[in-house]
């Protein structure tokens, strides 16, 4: 069984599209929103890595699963603005997690300073683009690359990495 830590739609969908490269073999998926341990709104890689971490390995027990996966969005300050950034961790029993980050962009500073002030990127987003929901359908990548990279997307770029690295493991343990 593979495990999801959210039930987000975008994340849920984005671990299976990148599981479909298994084709053929039989696979159970079971989505549950986990605490990720971290602030709602994660500021900076480790703090966001932190959370991806937590949460597949809060899956992973929760559903007495076969792989944890968890995934986290978050930003970081840089010397060029804040930026957009997303992280991934894969967890099987006994074995240290395999991680891997994703796609970055700088979010204008009206978004910015909203976010320093301390207010979350998905209610910031939602008022900003005068949409609803931005965090389960494009998210904030989707909004600022007219939906050339949306959440979905970049979620399932970030799976498929962390599903190679564990692939490749289990090859060379052979």
């Amino acid at each position: 069984m593979i495990a999801i830590g959210s039930t987000n739609p975008a994340k849920v969908s984005a671990v299976r599209k990148a599981f479909e490269v298994l084709d053929g073999q039989k696979m159970e998926f079971v989505a549950a929103g986990v605490p990720s341990g971290v602030k709602e709104q994660p500021f900076s890689d480790e703090e966001t890595l932190q959370g991806a971490i937590n949460r597949s390995r809060a899956v992973l027990a929760a559903k007495n699963a076969d792989i944890g996966i968890g995934l986290e969005g978050g930003v970081v300050e840089t010397p060029h603005g804040l930026f957009l950034c997303n992280w991934g961790a894969i967890v099987v029993e006994g074995e240290e997690p395999f991680i891997a980050g994703g796609a970055r962009i700088p979010l204008p500073e009206e978004i910015a300073v909203r976010l320093r002030a301390g207010e979350e990127l998905g209610p910031v987003m939602e008022n900003y683009a005068k949409k609803e929901n931005v965090r389960k359908k494009e998210g904030a990548i989707g909004v600022f690359t007219n939906e050339l990279v949306t959440r979905g997307d970049m979620f399932t770029h970030i799976t498929k990495m962390l599903l190679g690295q564990f692939l490749y493991q289990k090859r060379v343990e052979k």
